[in-house]
């Protein structure tokens, strides 16, 4: 019985990375296009660690960008999550199937 629980966790939480990476994926042309990208870092329960690059580190509207990622992570998850940026190039972004 805790092993089928454990499993479901496992399971929600790829499908919770899944879900986030394919809304990054969304947007990631826009950011390209103006010369900046996103890159997913680490879930750690409800908090989503994203490293902004290029042109958008320096861009006054990547709070804007940032507000907007989230807000469209949370419609399609259905739940509640904080995007926090990290800063600089300290660790590398996060693989597939890392949590």
């Amino acid at each position: 019985m805790l092993q089928e629980a454990e499993a479901a966790a496992v399971a929600q939480g790829a499908d919770k990375e899944q879900v986030i990476r394919a809304v990054i994926d969304e947007i990631r042309p826009n950011l390209r296009r103006d010369g900046g990208d996103c890159e997913l870092v680490e879930i750690c329960g409800n908090k989503v660690m994203v490293r902004l690059t290029g042109a958008c580190v320096l861009c006054k509207l990547s709070s804007a960008t940032l507000e907007g990622i989230q807000a469209r992570i949370i419609e399609k998850l259905g739940e509640f999550v904080r995007l926090v940026p990290v800063a600089g190039a300290q660790g590398r972004p996060m693989t597939p199937g890392r949590h």
